[in-house]
Order: C-alpha cells, then sequence, then structure tokens
C-alpha cells in the first residue's frame, strides 16, 4: 500500500513513521501535489501552531491539495484542527473540511491543567474507525467499552455534526470526525499502544 505523510513545518512526524512501519508499511514525507494525489491514503499528523502551520501549507499550495483530495485521509492531533474551518490559535482560517471552529481550553477547576496531557478514554464511537471498540458485543482481542488514548493539546474541537468520538476533559468535546474521505483524531494513536495500533490499522483498511 502505498501511504504518504503530508511534509510541513509541523513536529512529531516521524513516531507516525514508525507506527505505520510496525505495521508493514514504509510511508514517505512529501509536499509535492502529484505524490500526495497518487497515494493510496494520505497521514496529515503533527505538533504546532495553528497560524504559522497555515502559513507554511498556503506558501506551498497545500491547503487547496489536502482539500482536493478523494482518498482517505487521517488528520492527527493539529493535522485535526487544520481541517477545521477556523482556529482561535492564531485567529486564523484553516482548511475547512469541517464546519467547526478550534478553541482554546478555558479551565474551570484548579485541577483542570493546560495543555491537556495524558490518557484519557474515548466514548460515543461512530466509526469503522474504531472496530472492535465501537461495537461492544464483538469478540474484541482487546475488550474496552471505553478504550483510552494519548493526548497532547491545549486546543479542541467541540462537538458537532461531524463528530465520531468523545472525549470529556473542562467539558465534552470532539476526539474524532469524519466527513467524506476525511477522518480526523485530537489524540496521538501512533503513541496509544495496542488501541492506536488498531485504530491506525483500521484507517489503512478503510
Amino acid at each position: 500500500m502505498n501511504v504518504a505523510i503530508v511534509k510541513y513545518n509541523a513536529g512529531n512526524v516521524y513516531s507516525v513513521v514508525n507506527a505505520l512501519r510496525r505495521l508493514g508499511i514504509e510511508p514517505y514525507l512529501t509536499d509535492d501535489a502529484e505524490q500526495l494525489r497518487k497515494a493510496d491514503r494520505i497521514v496529515f499528523p503533527g505538533q504546532g501552531e495553528a497560524r504559522g502551520a497555515m502559513d507554511y501549507l498556503r506558501s506551498r499550495g497545500l491547503d487547496e491539495v489536502i482539500r482536493s483530495l478523494t482518498q482517505p485521509v487521517l488528520g492527527i492531533c493539529i493535522g485535526q484542527q487544520l481541517l477545521c474551518r477556523h482556529s482561535e490559535e492564531g485567529d486564523v482560517d484553516c482548511i475547512g473540511i469541517f464546519d467547526a471552529e478550534v478553541k482554546r481550553f478555558t479551565p474551570t477547576r484548579h485541577e483542570d491543567k493546560v495543555p491537556c496531557m495524558g490518557w484519557n478514554e474515548i466514548k460515543d464511537l461512530k466509526s469503522r474507525l474504531f472496530a472492535p471498540f465501537s461495537t461492544p458485543d464483538s469478540q474484541c482481542p482487546m475488550p474496552n467499552a471505553h478504550p483510552y488514548v494519548y493526548f497532547v493539546h491545549s486546543y479542541y474541537v467541540p462537538l458537532c455534526a461531524e463528530t465520531i468520538a468523545t472525549a470529556d476533559y473542562v467539558l465534552p468535546y470532539s476526539a474524532a470526525l469524519h466527513k467524506d474521505n476525511f477522518y480526523a483524531c485530537q489524540f496521538h494513536p501512533e503513541k496509544s499502544g495496542a488501541v492506536g495500533e488498531q485504530i491506525i490499522k483500521n484507517f489503512l483498511e478503510l
């Protein structure tokens, strides 16, 4: 399978590369439009700052390329946020696949720290991306009605029509989104152990 990772000015790319290698996939990093369009699957990962990331993507026309993709695309962490309409981080318009505005956590209790960092459960799973966790009655090799995954973020996507998984930190928010061929998760599947590996495998098999 031909898997491309979007190359741009964001960190955490190589942990995604290693996660794919563990599944027998040798991905390639590219910012070339033709190479991205020819790939079977696209991963759009990263850690970074929204305005700087969007400036970089626009300077190379990658925002338009990503909008035009027709194969399955998986955004991870800031990759999910950049696929939304707008982000409060830097007050910047983003790629606009999901009609949602990315907001910053506002702590309401002393124990609510920003950034949100660590393991948290995801609920209300509504996609094949989460099989078999989304079907608690199935013969799941890792039985867990509410699987735990790893998060690191200060900004979140509110619940919306495209929400396919929720998490709760300060308030309920979108842990994952889906629209057409675009999937995205706020958490890091590549850092989420066996659960995250299964989610990546599911994406490759969509």
